[in-house]
C-alpha cells in the first residue's frame, strides 16, 4: 500500500509540472505517504481492486469532480 500510494503521489506530481506548476524540489521531499487515510496501522485493507493497462496507473482524479472527500488533503 504505501508503494501503490508513492506511485500515485509521483504521478500527481509529475502531472502537475506537465500542467505548469511550479513544484518546489524541497516540497516534494517532505511529501509522505504515510498522511494519506487509505494506509492505516494494522495493516488489514479492504478494497476492490482494478487491473490497470500492463505497467501503468489508473487516471488520477479529477481534483474538481464532485464527490471527493473534503478530508483528503484538508490537514495537509
Amino acid at each position: 500500500m504505501v508503494l501503490w500510494t508513492t506511485r500515485y503521489i509521483d504521478a500527481a506530481v509529475a502531472q502537475l509540472r506537465a500542467e505548469g506548476h511550479e513544484i518546489r524540489d524541497e516540497d516534494v521531499a517532505r511529501l509522505s505517504p504515510l498522511k494519506h487515510r487509505n494506509l492505516n496501522v494494522l495493516g488489514r485493507y479492504s478494497f476492490t481492486a482494478s487491473t490497470p493497462a500492463a505497467g501503468s496507473l489508473r487516471p488520477l482524479r479529477d481534483p474538481d469532480a464532485v464527490g471527493l472527500d473534503d478530508e483528503d488533503g484538508a490537514d495537509q
